[in-house]
């Protein structure tokens, strides 16, 4: 049985405890600084718990001795340290950050390692890579490739029509930083929340712009081998128009602390949300301009007897999924680990990948 530690007893650390157990094949420590956090997900009697700060490497070294896998649901900042105690226990490493500079330097730091390490698995960056990817894929060439996810309250009540339902300090670098794309064939950097846009799923509208980290390492894998390349997030309109104001107008985009305190005093929390995923690929086949879309609507459920929200269970699910292909040798135990070359199919098919096929 392979044995895993999960660093965070947050909103994925804990499902991905529960998820892990359930399958039966893993042995699960969930750890974190916090006794009272640690003290709830006792409750879920999923993993073996222990206290330790992160921050302190040689604790957090001998935590991790003996384990075969290293996930951190921490905070992106906190990251880098992690990764480098999991080379030197020699432990495969996962992450869910969307923070770029992290992952590059994670990338070095897996260089030569004899463990894998996956950063940026979860939903985006994740499975949004993976699904467009296998677009591209199915083309001679291709013009556009476009990814688009939302994280959304079912039922919008506020303004901003928006509810927390994952880490504010990730939502917030994503609103802040520059994000990548691919411009006529070459690597760029683009403004966060430009490149707005609106389209129609299924009757509902929506809007979406740009934001950082979601697009994980395809602008690495395709520069040069497709014209044009974003990725932007998706919200009900209105939002982006608001985050303007805040963000520019009252310059709090120069305060991020102060803006975590206004979220997470003004915006609740929701298990009522519904996940939107959009990939759109535009290109040549067989000499003719085609164009194909993989979309999906995925809703909380049910697991391990506990009710979860969507955003949870496809973040934990991308990740789980990821961690179990690499500990069964179905993908590379070793250096850097790009999971974006996956296939889709065989990830849907994964035990845990198949949260993913909750569709409409």
């Amino acid at each position: 049985m392979k044995k895993i530690l999960i660093l965070g007893a947050g909103k994925i650390g804990r499902i991905a405890a529960v998820m892990l157990n359930e399958s039966g094949d893993y042995a699960v420590t969930l750890a974190d600084a916090n006794g009272d956090m640690l003290e709830f997900c006792a409750q879920y009697n999923a993993a073996t718990l222990v206290k330790v700060d992160v921050t302190d490497e040689a604790a957090l070294t001998e935590v991790a001795r003996g384990h075969d896998a290293i996930l951190s649901t921490c905070p992106f900042y906190l990251n880098v340290a992690i990764a480098r105690v999991a080379r030197a226990v020699g432990a495969s490493y996962f992450d869910v950050t969307e923070d770029v500079e992290t992952t590059r330097a994670i990338r070095e730091i897996a260089e030569g390692a004899s463990s894998a390490f996956v950063p940026q698995c979860g939903l985006a960056p994740g499975f949004i890579s993976i699904a467009a990817h296998d677009l591209f894929k199915r083309f001679d060439s291709v013009q556009k490739l476009r990814l688009r996810v939302g994280a959304l309250p079912q039922n919008p009540t506020n303004r901003l029509k928006y509810n927390l339902t994952w880490s504010t300090d990730g939502l917030i670098n994503e609103y802040l930083n520059p994000c990548e794309a691919i411009l006529n064939g070459k690597r760029v950097e683009v403004l966060p929340l430009e490149g707005y846009e609106r389209f129609t799923i299924d009757g509902t509208e929506y809007e979406a712009f740009n934001t950082s980290g979601g697009v994980g390492a395809l602008c690495d894998m395709l520069e040069g081998k497709v014209a044009n390349l974003d990725y932007k997030t998706v919200r009900y309109p209105g939002h982006q128009e608001i985050l303007k104001i805040l963000i520019d107008d009252l310059r709090l985009g120069e305060r991020p602390d102060m803006m975590k305190e206004i979220f997470e005093n003004a915006l609740p929390i929701t298990q009522q949300d519904v996940i939107v995923i959009f990939a759109d690929a535009v290109g040549m086949r067989n000499g003719d301009l085609c164009e194909e879309n993989f979309i999906r609507k995925v809703h909380g459920t049910e697991i391990g007897g506990q009710k979860w929200s969507a955003i949870q269970i496809t973040t934990s699910a991308g990740l789980c999924a990821l961690i179990d292909m690499v500990l069964t040798e179905q993908l590379p135990g070793a250096g850097y680990v790009r999971q974006e070359e996956v296939g889709l199919d065989d990830f849907l098919a994964n035990r845990f990948g198949r949260y993913f096929s909750h569709d409409g």
